[in-house]
């Protein structure tokens, strides 16, 4: 099984989990900006959740199939089109041989997950498949897609391989209905406009009173100077109290530090591994989806919130994973 890039979009990468365990090397992290399509995308093809997965950023590629294939589509809405009709997202969809996947505008969100039954067939780096774009490691060739690139793919599982007999026997490109699909979608308009929770990072103490009242009062526009390393905003300035000589600190995903123009960033998948800026705070771990989901030109604000609220926040996230899984299981 296979799949041709004829257009590769404007980004579009192979992300799984990430690699763990080098970071004491300076080897980042990487994997999916939002871990939780990725995790939807694979579980809804009977993949390892945690399996790599096309993520395709604002503008979409266009794609061949070149065998019959069970794909899942998660995230943002990129309007994607198999075959001129539209393709139902956040469920199973069976491909026939010679089909045309297109995406055609970016309407919701800004990243899009393509995971297809029994995963893409890539060697793993450092026990990842992840792309680091600016080492050139990992995914095909450690790089972004290109047009004519070929894309094997594994065996699917038993439920992978079942689930696209099942559909290809209605007919050429039919989907799971989806009463069973994780009906908390982040990616919607509604919740993309909420306030990302987060709570005070290590150097939050050193920052003067206005500066924590316009962190959460105050909303930040998201510059074009964002990437997968990070995203810079642009907003009200944040002044520390006085002076501050930092030791370098360890750097992690949502992490929000303030250098010396007062302008936050956020940390993204592609962070460095260790950083020296002030750290106002850290974005939960469950709204780091919704913020991956954010493009240029969007706006930003946050919410302050308690260490254990953004734990009862995941264990509700993983939660409503745990649900899917058992949706999906019941499927066999």
């Amino acid at each position: 099984m296979s799949l041709k890039i004829i257009r590769p979009g404007l980004m579009t990468t192979l992300q799984d989990a990430g690699r763990y365990g080098y970071q004491k090397m300076g080897i980042i992290t990487s994997g999916a900006m939002d871990m939780y399509s990725l995790r939807m995308a694979n579980i809804l093809v009977g993949n390892d959740e945690y399996e790599a997965a096309l993520e395709i950023t604002l503008r979409g590629p266009t794609i061949e199939f070149t065998s019959d294939t069970l794909i899942a589509i998660t995230g943002g809405d990129l309007c994607p089109v198999l075959d001129g009709q539209k393709v139902q997202t956040l469920r199973p969809v069976a491909v026939k041989a010679g089909a045309i996947l297109k995406f055609t505008s970016c309407k919701v969100g800004a990243r899009a997950y393509l995971a297809v039954a029994g995963g893409y067939d890539v060697p793993k780096v450092m026990g990842s498949k992840s792309t680091y774009l600016r080492a050139g490691i990992g995914g095909v060739c450690g790089r972004a897609l290109q047009k004519g690139d070929l894309l094997s793919t594994n065996e699917p599982s038993e439920y992978g391989q079942q689930m696209m007999i099942n559909l290809l026997s209605r007919g050429a490109h039919s989907y799971a209905h989806a009463k069973w699909y994780i009906s908390k979608v982040h990616t919607s308009q509604e919740n993309l406009r909420k306030p990302i929770r987060v709570m005070a990072g290590l150097q939050y103490d050193e920052f003067c009173e206005k500066a924590k009242y316009d962190f959460c009062a105050t909303d930040y526009l998201i510059t074009t100077q964002s990437d997968r390393m990070g995203y810079r905003l642009s907003g009200a300035k944040l002044e520390l109290n006085h002076p501050l000589e930092m030791i370098s600190e360890v750097a992690s995903l949502g992490t929000i530090q303030v250098p010396p123009d007062g302008n936050p960033i956020i940390l993204m998948a592609d962070h460095q591994t260790t950083a020296g800026y002030p750290v106002i705070g850290q974005v939960a771990a469950v709204d780091v989806a919704r913020i991956a989901q954010l493009k240029p030109g969007d706006r930003i604000y946050f919410k302050l919130i308690s260490n254990e609220e953004a734990e009862r926040l995941y264990i509700e996230m993983e939660k409503c994973i745990s649900n899917l899984k058992i949706a999906v299981a019941g499927k066999l």
